[in-house]
């Protein structure tokens, strides 16, 4: 098709004056996109990705202890997409801030990371409890995620009643101003309708590719929308039954390429160029199942390798095999937090981790003597991959 083919994809601009400046404010067409995208070129990278998604969720259903895995996919997920919007939280940044041990970065930082696990796990379990993905679930998910810390003063739960934007620091200067505050009601319930309309032939990654650049440019609260819409895709998928647990964590891929991303969602609404986006998102999701996939039997391996290594030693207890099961689900843990999780005492427990760090499974990271974290360091190494904070 020519450019001018794509002519009816394209919203359109609404002049408004804020603060003195004549701003063009951009309304996106609702979806689905007219003409629509044609499938056929992108059968083989949609079955590719159904695949690993599919092979994702078994490997997941099939673990020893699925809800290890999953507690810490939500982690990831939660950290990644708050990376992308600039925090500077590592992953033993949050497991230590959960822990309630000390962290060298900013509170505001981990406290965002934080409220994003307790926005998703909401968010999921509102929709195990069979109430629909609309308007509301997102705005009850919005609330949560801006609860405390960063942003907990733009009305949390609400929609927009002021203008935002995208880049710059004015709407004067930005790269992208979104709809008009009196128009994203009307918007919003557009992609509601999309979300739940049963004519939709659209398979449901594809669906999901859409509603995601969608509610981006709808930009409906003040604050959260990006790491909102990234959780919109997990959402669906799990709420379709594609995914049985939010074990994709995407937002690996989106902040590996940010530029492009960023650059893409653009293309969208200047060209019409949802074909551009679709394979670039059909990629990721093929590219992060396969991660996921690779991470969780990496995972499984080395819990059975380090089982294998504590029974088999000199000095075995049932208080080290205890103490490594807790390092599943905590691989940063002070003496006193596992003392109480374990319901162990003082000396049994630093018995038990003295005799894991003698066999090089755990490491003090402290080198104090009193208030002593330890680290399950090969299986923080898996977690992390891909989790640096990105260069300010």
């Amino acid at each position: 098709m020519s450019n001018s083919d794509f002519s009816t994809r394209l919203g359109h601009y609404i002049t408004s004056t804020i603060g003195g400046e004549q701003i063009k404010s951009f309304v996106p067409t609702p979806l689905p996109p007219a003409p629509p995208i044609e499938l056929g070129p992108f059968q083989e990278i949609l079955a590719k990705a159904n695949h690993s998604l599919g092979r994702l969720d078994f490997v997941t259903r099939i673990l020893p202890d699925p809800a290890i895995f999953i507690y810490q996919y939500v982690r990831k997920e939660a950290l990644l997409s708050s990376q992308i919007e600039g925090t500077q939280s590592s992953f033993a940044d949050l497991l230590l801030f959960e822990g309630q041990e000390e962290s060298v970065i900013p509170f505001d930082d981990a406290v965002e990371v934080s409220s994003y696990v307790a926005a998703i796990t909401y968010g999921l379990e509102r929709l195990k409890d069979g109430f629909p993905l609309c308007l509301r679930l997102l705005k009850e998910i919005h609330g949560v995620l801006l609860s405390q810390g960063r942003g907990k003063e733009k009305n949390p739960g609400e929609f927009r009643t002021s203008a935002n934007w995208i880049g710059g620091t004015r709407p004067g200067n930005a790269m992208f101003v979104p709809p008009p505050p009196d128009k994203v009601m009307e918007c919003m319930g557009a992609l509601e309708y999309f979300l739940h309309d049963e004519r939709c032939e659209y398979p449901l990654l594809v669906k999901a590719a859409l509603v995601h650049v969608q509610f981006e440019t709808i930009h409906p609260f003040l604050d959260g929308n990006g790491r909102l819409g990234r959780l919109l895709i997990t959402l669906l998928l799990c709420n379709s039954g594609v995914l049985s647990e939010p074990t994709l964590y995407l937002s690996l891929y989106l902040k590996t390429y940010r530029d492009e991303y960023y650059a893409l969602l653009q293309k969208v609404r200047t060209e019409g160029a949802w074909e551009s986006w679709l394979m670039f998102f059909l990629e990721g999701v093929e590219r992060t199942a396969q991660q996921g996939t690779e991470a969780a039997q990496q995972i499984l391996k080395l819990f059975n390798q380090d089982r294998d290594i504590i029974q088999q030693g000199r000095q075995t207890t049932v208080s080290m095999l205890r103490v490594h099961h807790l390092l599943q689900k905590r691989p940063i843990i002070a003496i006193e937090q596992a003392c109480k999780e374990l319901d162990l005492t003082f000396p049994t427990v630093t018995k038990a981790f003295s005799g894991l760090e003698k066999l090089g499974i755990v490491k003090e990271m402290t080198g104090k003597q009193r208030g002593r974290i330890f680290v399950y360091q090969q299986y923080l190494d898996i977690l992390s991959e891909g989790t640096d904070p990105l260069p300010r």
